[in-house]
């Protein structure tokens, strides 16, 4: 299995940030056009413009460029998504707002998401979405109860609580995901924004005596 690398290069590597941004974008097209496992480097190379040898240059193989552009993605999204909290299992507008465009990335780019959340997927990259959701849906609880002015998480760090709720919602989240891609997305993004919140909230009902 790929080990997902930072993909972040140095601010002032312009040509690398292309270069990422290429491969990621090729990457997307094609796996729109079959399936993730019948995709080569040298497919990705040939679309994205570079030769094979600037492919190895940043990645070992497609799967883990796969994984790097997911969890791009994906990380964008993750800080916006709404915090369940107490007296929250009304779906609010800003609430569904959110989910629903959680669920819209994940549906225009089903194939990349179903390809690597699903049962053949990434193991590695399905626990680093469950650990930054869950650090996210902490940090907000954590905020709406305490009213602390906390900025956001990068990710889930060491000094996380271990927060069952948090934890459990975000591989609720994820199970709901995961399971609407691998169906085809038989529901719009919006009517799974609503039907989800309230669940998400009742996972999550929590008040001021029950954070550390």
């Amino acid at each position: 299995m790929a080990t997902i690398r930072d993909s972040t290069p140095p601010s002032g590597d312009r040509r690398v940030r292309r270069t990422h941004a290429a491969l990621a974008s090729a990457l997307i097209q094609l796996v729109e056009e079959q399936d993730l496992s019948r995709i080569s480097i040298a497919d990705v190379a040939e679309r994205a413009g570079v030769s094979r040898s600037t492919f190895y240059d940043h990645y070992r193989d497609v799967h883990e460029l796969a994984e790097t552009a997911c969890t791009a993605m994906i990380d964008g999204l993750i800080g916006s998504l709404p915090a369940p909290g107490p007296d929250s299992a009304d779906p609010a507008p800003e609430a569904t707002q959110s989910l629903e465009a959680f669920f819209t990335s994940l549906a225009q780019h089903a194939g990349l998401y179903r390809a690597l959340l699903g049962p053949q997927g990434s193991a590695r990259l399905v626990d680093h979405i469950r650990r930054r959701i869950a650090a996210a849906v902490y940090d907000h609880i954590h905020r709406a109860v305490s009213g602390d002015d906390l900025p956001e998480r990068a990710g889930s760090p060491p000094d996380t609580p271990h927060d069952v709720p948090a934890v459990f919602t975000a591989g609720a989240l994820i199970g709901v995901a995961a399971d609407w891609l691998q169906r085809g997305c038989p529901r719009s993004p919006a009517e799974m924004a609503t039907l989800t919140w309230p669940l998400l909230s009742a996972l999550y009902h929590v008040d001021a005596g029950t954070l550390p």
